[in-house]
């Protein structure tokens, strides 16, 4: 009889994953390490400014680290992030209303090609560069959004179609309209790329 409760106490005895979650650490460590680049250049996309891209990008691993549970749930953890980004930098661009003035050097740093070439031509290309983000942030906004997620994530139309919530047949007419209208407004600015 001593036997029985013995018995009965490790069967009653709930398992050790049933109390407590799964360590997801080394799941979180693995997403940092593969999509911080990734989630960076979305949110870089949209707010131009370094610090703050970096801001969105530890907002977005501090939402999954406080959703841990439902990782094993999501089908294609990279759309999932970048919907996350996607989100946060646009609220927080809503928020804002109107970017900073103030340019940050390391911006720049990314965006100068390291080689033999002149400061002169480098300050050339830089000023292009900062004309081209300006023309594209006059695009119509659902035509910037697909283009950016197209063009800087190299992104397919249904995963482009499934963050902004719409079809692919639509990211794909926004996509052309916004190449149309931009190539127009390069050839207007004079800039041939």
């Amino acid at each position: 009889m001593s036997t029985v409760p013995g018995h009965l106490a490790g069967w009653m005895a709930p398992s050790r994953s049933t109390v407590e979650p799964l360590d997801s650490s080394e799941t979180i460590t693995a997403l940092v390490a593969e999509y911080s680049t990734t989630l960076y250049r979305v949110a870089y996309s949209v707010v131009r400014n370094a610090a703050e891209a970096e801001d969105a990008v530890q907002e977005a691993f501090l939402r999954v680290l406080r959703h841990r549970e439902k990782l094993s749930e999501i089908r294609d953890l990279r759309v999932w992030l970048v919907r996350i980004i996607w989100n946060i930098v646009l609220d927080r661009k809503r928020r804002a209303k109107t970017r900073p003035e103030n340019d940050d050097i390391a911006d720049y740093a990314r965006v100068l090609p390291s080689g033999e070439r002149l400061a002169e031509a480098d300050v050339i290309s830089s000023q292009e560069y900062r004309r081209i983000l300006d023309l594209i942030d006059r695009l119509p906004g659902k035509e910037r959004q697909a283009l950016l997620l197209s063009a800087v994530e190299e992104l397919a139309t249904n995963e482009i179609a499934s963050i902004l919530g719409t079809t692919e047949s639509s990211v794909r007419s926004r996509i052309f309209r916004a190449r149309r209208e931009l190539g127009q407004m390069l050839a207007k600015e004079g800039i041939t790329r």
